[in-house]
């Protein structure tokens, strides 16, 4: 067998990490208001957009048949799309239920239009992710059945920020599916140019890269926030950069000697577990502290104890988790499909 490399699993983990802080820093009041963690995410808001990127990179199946591509797909998506927002909701609402004057000002926020526009759910909702992430693979596979239609993937990222501009919000937030279709492709000619050139130049490159990603975001800073199809600041900033971070950074891993982070490599092999169940946590951990009537606010004990925890948690149920297929998207391949793939 060819020997793993992980630098793939090192940029899941990392990215996963990132996440979670992300979410556990904002649900304690401190994002943008702490200096050190706002420079952070101003050189790591990319970091979503690398999933998209890494399916690209590796995807070999957007070819197979119709019928057995959205069959998987949707199993492998979709249904635990279903499920965990299920799950996340039946733990918001059961305890709206169950602590309705403590915790009136949940209620105070509830709009039922929030699923349909954003494709959220209010107990559980980065698992916006896994339906942007199902839309993004069909429109790939049937953009793939006509010749030289993926070039018109250079142009998403401009009907991206048109549709920004022009205030056209589309339900379930399906605008971010083309910065997703637009970051496959990328990955999929990285892929292709690393098959067709020597490691050194490969390094080489992806070592240019880095750099302009370096001084352009530096300079010429913008940002995109995937889960609402945002931009921020310079909008071609941001695709310049963000390109030229997916390709450095995972160029220069690729062409380097392998190797593994134990910790953060696990938690890249096992992201979807991590990034399913990491904010049903955080917001229990919330919920019952309003109950108790003791808020988070500004408390970066709780930060600390709730980051912990969710770590801990979740790495326990991994296994658990990954045993139950419509949970981890983890179904059984058949014979026939692995060759369909191949």
């Amino acid at each position: 067998m060819k020997e793993r490399n992980h630098a793939f699993d090192l940029l899941c983990g990392l990215c996963i990490l990132r996440m979670i802080i992300l979410h556990c820093v904002s649900m304690c009041g401190f994002r943008g208001c702490t200096f050190w963690f706002d420079k952070l995410m101003a050189w790591t808001f990319f970091f979503i957009c690398f999933f998209f990127f890494k399916a690209g990179y590796f995807n070999k199946s957007i070819s197979a048949p119709t019928k057995f591509f959205l069959k998987d797909k949707f199993k492998r998506l979709f249904i635990p799309y279903l499920a965990w927002g299920a799950i996340g909701s039946a733990l918001y609402f059961g305890l709206l239920l169950l602590f309705p004057d403590q915790l009136h000002r949940y209620w105070d926020k509830l709009a039922w239009s929030h699923v349909w526009m954003q494709s959220h759910f209010y107990g559980n909702p980065p698992v916006w992710f896994l339906f942007s992430f199902f839309c993004m693979y069909i429109v790939v596979h049937f953009m793939q059945k006509v010749p030289y239609l993926a070039y018109l993937a250079l142009l998403f990222p401009f009907v991206s920020w048109v549709l920004i501009d022009k205030n056209v919000k589309l339900p379930m937030s399906l605008g971010n599916v083309f910065m997703g279709v637009y970051f496959f492709y990328l990955g999929k000619c990285w892929h292709w140019l690393q098959l067709r050139g020597t490691k050194q130049v490969f390094l080489f490159v992806s070592s240019v890269l880095l750099i302009v990603f370096l001084l352009g975001n530096h300079y010429w800073h913008g940002e995109y926030d995937m889960s609402l199809n945002h931009w921020v600041h310079r909008p071609w900033g941001a695709v310049v950069n963000i390109t030229c971070a997916l390709c450095g950074i995972s160029g220069i891993l690729l062409a380097l000697p392998s190797f593994r982070l134990p910790f953060v490599a696990y938690v890249g092999e096992h992201s979807m577990v991590y990034f399913v169940l990491h904010y049903p946590i955080l917001l229990y951990y919330s919920m019952v502290h309003a109950v108790a009537g003791r808020g988070m606010n500004k408390h970066w004990d709780d930060f600390i104890l709730v980051f912990i925890l969710i770590i801990s948690i979740c790495t326990w149920l991994v296994p658990y988790v990954e045993r139950v297929p419509w949970l981890s998207g983890r179904w059984p391949k058949k014979q026939k499909c692995v060759a369909n793939e191949e």
